[in-house]
């Protein structure tokens, strides 16, 4: 069939459907999975899309492939919790090798594509992967602020781990983004979901 390696490709990312995530849902009713986050992205992206800094230089279309693949290398290496030290340590080497296994069930030129869209979004330089990252990055900010803010309490992360990992890769990709960042930043530390420091 000729469509075979295309069909073999989405049952096995159906399995992103299996990976839980340390976030929990809106209602804080149970964790969300990555598929689950990665839908919210997608929709969250054209939401703010026309706040992004320079968005006539990023284009719409890439971010949203680029925000639908970045994550299906967690299918093999699993979710690490970004405010994990010891789990990030050795991350893009242990989720590169599952983008060349996942990714590498396509035929080219499609594979190739997928791979080197994910290593953009890793790299964080062009300006649609700047805007991706922002996306991911605020869309957990968000369901903590918004919640419970279980996923951070339970781990007792804290202020400083929060800017150090989401503050300049929210507010560079755009000036209402930033504006939400600080607002979110005192909503949390209001309601006492992150240690202050």
């Amino acid at each position: 069939m000729k469509i075979q390696k295309e069909i073999d490709f989405i049952l096995a990312v159906d399995a992103l459907k299996n990976v839980q995530r340390r976030n929990y849902n809106a209602d804080d009713s149970r964790r969300e999975n990555t598929a689950e986050h990665s839908w919210q992205i997608i929709i969250l992206a054209q939401v703010l899309f026309p706040y992004a800094k320079n968005n006539t230089d990023i284009d719409l279309l890439r971010v949203i492939r680029m925000l639908s693949i970045h994550d299906l290398v967690e299918i093999d290496a699993g979710d690490t919790f970004l405010f994990d030290e010891v789990g990030m340590q050795g991350k893009f080497e242990r989720e590169k090798i599952a983008a060349k296994r996942v990714f590498g069930i396509l035929d080219e030129p499609l594979s190739s594509e997928f791979y080197n869209l994910w290593i953009e979004f890793e790299e964080e330089e062009t300006p649609d992967a700047i805007f991706a990252c922002a996306i991911d990055r605020i869309m957990p900010f968000i369901l903590n602020a918004h919640t419970s803010g279980k996923s951070w309490t339970e781990a007792g992360v804290t202020e400083k781990q929060v800017r150090g990992m989401l503050e300049n890769a929210i507010c560079r990709a755009s000036d209402e983004m930033e504006e939400c960042f600080k607002a979110l930043m005192e909503l949390c530390l209001d309601g006492n979901k992150l240690v202050r420091n």
